[in-house]
């Protein structure tokens, strides 16, 4: 897949982060993995982002990325395309998205790199080598420490062919605006803030009708019928959803640091696709916010 033609499959539809299945003792579940996807492809996702943040990238090691990309990408081949997580320092950056390359990830979203707060340029810097050492095409996750700006993006896009989407996980409107009106139809644009459908008819407002769903790893039903009612501005299936789920998942989700991964395994675990536990230094749900959770997903209905 060409960097142009990803652009144009990330422009539409919803996009997803499976998360990632261990054992108990904390190793990678690929025979789980594999079902997972198997029974997520099917619901029409345009594509899954593979280790991910959801995916708790960042507590992964090289060879388990590496098989974790892999079974993505041939569990997936024919039926979705597939984005492999990247990020860290720049040569680790690097030398994740050349193995997602090799393996045959059609792309990959460039995360932050780790820890250090960086200038503009330092910014621009890394991402411009990132995107050099590789052909496909690179999402570039707007986040955390890495925080372009319009005149960055710009630089980045005469320099960066491949270059050729942003996911905003920041949440800031003025420079959300600057950003899309300055480079307009350069870029694909993706909202990428935790639980980005509380915030999806405001990024529709903006020009960024795309973003993507934790939520569908355990209610894809309900996250494509909520993608749709955005699409066709259905205010009533919103409202509705927003206040019989979101919101109150939102109540757990918020209680502790990290619970943005935990609250989506244990939704998983709750429809029948257990995941296993997070890894340190994320911590799982107590029963009782478990319980809340269940009875959150029951009044849904079946998925």
């Amino acid at each position: 897949m060409t960097p142009q033609e990803l652009k144009k499959v990330l422009s539409s539809g919803l996009l997803s982060f499976p998360i990632t299945d261990f054992h108990a003792n904390g190793d990678f579940n690929k025979e789980s993995y594999q079902k997972r996807l198997e029974w997520l492809a099917p619901y029409g996702a345009s594509a899954l982002f593979a280790a991910g943040g959801t995916g708790e990238f960042f507590s992964l090691e090289p060879k388990e990325y590496s098989e974790i990309i892999k079974t993505a990408v041939d569990t997936c081949k024919g039926q979705v395309p597939i984005l492999a997580g990247a990020g860290g320092p720049t040569r680790q950056a690097i030398a994740y998205a050349q193995e997602a390359e090799r393996l045959g990830a059609a792309g990959i979203l460039l995360m932050p790199h780790y820890l250090t707060e960086a200038s503009q340029q330092g910014l621009v810097n890394h991402v411009e080598e990132v995107c050099k050492s590789v052909d496909f095409g690179v999402v570039v996750y707007n986040r955390n420490v890495c925080r372009l700006t319009a005149d960055s993006l710009e630089q980045l896009v005469e320099k960066c062919p491949n270059l050729i989407g942003f996911k905003d996980g920041i949440g800031e409107i003025e420079p959300m605006v600057a950003i899309r009106r300055r480079l307009g139809d350069r870029l694909t644009y993706l909202g990428g803030l935790p639980t980005a459908e509380v915030y999806a008819a405001a990024y529709k407002a903006l020009g960024v009708p795309v973003y993507s769903s934790a939520v569908f790893n355990f209610i894809p039903k309900t996250a494509i019928e909520f993608y749709e009612a955005i699409a066709r501005e259905d205010h009533e299936t919103v409202g509705r959803l927003i206040d019989n789920f979101f919101l109150p998942y939102l109540e757990i989700r918020n209680r502790c640091e990290g619970y943005g991964v935990s609250i989506i395994k244990a939704g998983a675990r709750l429809v029948g696709h257990d995941a296993g536990p997070v890894r340190a230094p994320l911590t799982d749900l107590l029963p009782d916010e478990v319980a809340q959770l269940k009875a959150l997903i029951d009044k849904l209905g079946p998925q």
